[in-house]
């Protein structure tokens, strides 16, 4: 071999382990970036508040060893907070109904992930399905013994509502009888409540004439009262809603989103993971979905704000 040989053939091995490590360096700080040290999860409570502080816990230990970074889970009061604390990058996964997500897609401070399950319901008695569905309805419920039996003597009556980004719990009722003729925010005296349970005891208890909640909220109070089935009944159901949204803020690496979403779409199929989800959520699980699943509440926001016009 001669010497010229032999310095070529140094050259290209010195520049073959030059690559190789810029590569690796590459890597690892690739790696480094994509992973955050830690990740801040909101939600808020759809039946009331101190009946889940000890179940969060598990939740944060479930998705941390997943992850395998620290996670912190809290609540909020309203999901327009959470947007906010999305928006400001304080929040980085949130757990998001379809009004919210929407509202925080359009101002770019969140993106879908993924999209809730659960089981299915069917009437009567509100009896639950053994099939996860992608979609569910809002219902409006009154007290059985009442003179309301239908949308049209809701009019100048009192209304147990949630936030107005709630979609069981205000857009879609709203929505769907101003389409058909009564405008309830006008005609009638709504009651804001936090969780849904507190709407249905708000008309068991004669607190308020009707309630706005999902299908069937009555199962969240029938521990403590098992005849509520028969004392406080539907008279009205919404349209399919699209299940709520696991909600991330746009700047999260695609890499670790992917992680993310599969430690999620895990433990909805464990039987430890999909206990304490039911507990905290009512979730059954998880699976993907798109952005277009929710236009239809984009449609709906629009009627929202009409309403809201004419009565400014």
């Amino acid at each position: 071999m001669t010497k010229l040989k032999k310095v070529i053939i140094t050259f290209f091995l010195l520049l073959l382990t030059v690559g190789a490590t810029a590569c690796s360096n590459k890597k690892e700080t690739s790696s480094k970036s994509n992973s955050p040290k830690s990740i801040n999860v909101q939600f808020v409570p759809s039946i009331s508040a101190n009946k889940l502080e000890s179940r969060v816990k598990p939740m944060e230990k479930l998705l941390s060893d997943k992850l395998g970074i620290p996670v912190h889970v809290t609540m909020s009061t309203d999901y327009n907070t959470v947007v906010e604390a999305m928006k400001s990058k304080k929040v980085d996964v949130g757990f998001l109904p379809s009004d919210a997500y929407v509202m925080a897609h359009k101002q770019h401070a969140a993106n879908l992930l993924l999209q809730a399950q659960r089981y299915g319901i069917k009437q009567p008695n509100g009896q639950q399905t053994d099939k996860l569905v992608n979609s569910y309805r809002g219902q409006v419920v009154v007290k059985k013994s009442s003179a309301i039996k239908s949308w049209k003597d809701l009019k100048g009556k009192s209304i147990s509502v949630s936030n107005p980004t709630s979609d069981s719990g205000y857009v879609f009722p709203v929505a769907e009888l101003k389409q058909k003729g009564l405008d309830v925010p006008k005609s009638c005296k709504l009651v804001t409540v936090t969780g849904q349970d507190q709407a249905v005891l708000n008309v068991l208890n004669g607190d308020t004439d009707a309630a706005f909640t999902f299908e069937d909220a009555r199962n969240s109070v029938k521990e403590d009262n098992p005849d509520i089935m028969s004392k406080v009944v539907p008279i009205y159901f919404t349209k399919q809603i699209p299940n709520d949204t696991i909600s991330v803020v746009p700047n999260m690496p695609k890499s670790f989103q992917k992680k993310l979403a599969k430690a999620f779409i895990e433990i909805g199929k464990s039987k430890k993971g999909k206990k304490i989800i039911e507990r905290i959520y009512s979730h059954e699980g998880y699976t993907y979905g798109k952005d277009s699943d929710y236009d239809v509440i984009r449609e709906y926001n629009k009627v929202i704000a009409s309403t809201k016009k004419k009565n400014d």
